[in-house]
């Protein structure tokens, strides 16, 4: 178990570390895809910006712009131009017949430039010849002058991402995810290291404090019989019954001291040698018709009502005996100190991931301030009435363990009608 949660603290660590480092990584190589895209679309605009300036100049100057551009060196090959009024009407277009051409006015980039004095589109296909297209307009004033690539391998080659440099990215990321590996599996095992310690001393001191409490509850019950045997050897001349109480007494403190000393090593069992305790199918709804039957048979000042709310049958892969003895010790707490009348087993889910139970009594209830307290170790509300019951002060203890075996949580609160309210889980 310990092993698995160190396993487990070492991939969470490392996980953690490589969800970071890739999500920074992927938002680098992102942001570094579309500047560079930017940048070499901004290259050919440029150029292409360049070319149309130097066409605006000639058209300015009332020269023959239609002989400049069939022998002026192009920037690019299969360059189109076309030169466009401010109304949007195609004046000129060294590939196709102006007059064959619609208004231009809303084309993009035509707009753009008309708006801020220059623009561009990375990509639109030709209404008049269907070919895709890198388009850049410069505004001037006589007019607007359009070049436009057609989209080929040369301009894709120019416009392409230099995918080298995210290869060199993505490859010093495996590595850096490897040294990862190994530096979060190095502090895995310092945090394991020190955790053991913490775990080793912890149940050193619960061991500490369990033995200094059964020495303490031993104490009362050796003591009572002590006296008793003492008074039997004494030779005083005492009448039968006198006789017969004081062996009833002795037989009495015998059996608390069984109950402790079994209880005892089924708590040590559970925290020690879990992976021992046998599991099989357990049909809780046989568990309670046996407490239900119990219950029958008791004298009728000490008998409590059973009331069952379970619709369906509860199956779960568990321990008989601890699953029983979940029960046995409500009902027995129930019994002993609620001073009620009534127990309520309630089903509140059943899934195929586990079930929830609720036992309730309708008793006197406990202090606040004593509910977080309930489930430790030889702590009892009333000390006197519990040690009058001849209660051990673990029936909470091993209902707390053998849930927490089976997977699952209880929790403890006082009921609003009165008496005490146990919620609690078994995984399936």
């Amino acid at each position: 178990m310990a092993s698995a949660t160190k396993r487990s603290y070492h991939k969470q660590l490392f996980a953690i570390l490589i969800a970071c480092l890739w999500t920074i990584i992927l938002c680098f190589i992102g942001f570094q895809y579309v500047r560079e895209k930017q940048y070499k679309t901004h290259f050919v605009n440029a150029q292409l910006q360049l070319y149309n300036n130097h066409l605006l100049e000639i058209i300015d100057e009332g020269l023959p712009y239609e002989e400049c551009i069939a022998t002026y060196a192009q920037p690019f090959e299969e360059l189109r131009v076309s030169v466009i009024d401010h109304a949007g009407k195609v004046l000129y277009d060294n590939m196709l017949a102006a007059d064959s051409l619609n208004n231009h006015s809303h084309r993009p980039e035509v707009a753009e430039a008309m708006r801020k004095g220059e623009g561009y589109h990375i990509s639109r296909q030709s209404a008049s010849d269907g070919r895709q297209y890198f388009y850049s307009a410069t505004c001037g004033d006589y007019g607007i002058v359009r070049t436009a690539i057609p989209y080929s391998a040369t301009l894709n080659d120019l416009l392409a991402t230099d995918w080298k440099f995210i290869g060199v990215m993505i490859a010093i990321s495996l590595v850096i995810s490897v040294l990862a590996y190994f530096i979060t599996r190095r502090i895995g095992k310092s945090v394991e290291r020190i955790n053991d310690i913490e775990a080793e001393q912890e149940k050193t001191r619960l061991k500490r404090q369990l033995t200094n409490n059964i020495n303490h509850e031993l104490k009362t019950p050796v003591a009572s019989m002590q006296v008793c045997l003492e008074t039997l050897l004494s030779g005083i001349n005492i009448s039968d019954d006198k006789r017969q109480e004081l062996i009833e007494r002795c037989y009495a403190n015998t059996e608390r001291l069984r109950r402790l000393l079994e209880e005892v090593s089924l708590i040590t069992r559970m925290e020690d040698g879990s992976q021992l305790i046998g599991k099989e199918p357990v049909c809780i709804n046989n568990i309670i018709d046996e407490i239900a039957s119990e219950l029958a048979i008791m004298p009728k000042e000490e008998r409590f009502a059973l009331h069952t709310d379970v619709p369906e049958e509860i199956i779960v892969e568990g321990n008989l005996s601890l699953i029983g003895s979940i029960f046995r010790n409500l009902t027995e707490n129930a019994i002993a100190y609620s001073g009620g009348e009534n127990i309520y087993i309630t089903l509140i889910q059943n899934n195929a991931r586990q079930c929830c139970i609720r036992f309730e009594d309708d008793g006197c209830g406990v202090k606040e301030s004593q509910l977080s307290r309930l489930f430790e170790r030889f702590y009892r509300v009333d000390k006197g009435r519990s040690r009058q019951m001849g209660g051990t002060g673990l029936g909470l203890a091993i209902v707390k363990h053998a849930v927490q075996f089976h997977g699952g949580t209880i929790t403890v609160t006082n009921r609003p009608g009165g008496g005490l309210r146990f919620d609690f889980s078994l995984k399936k």
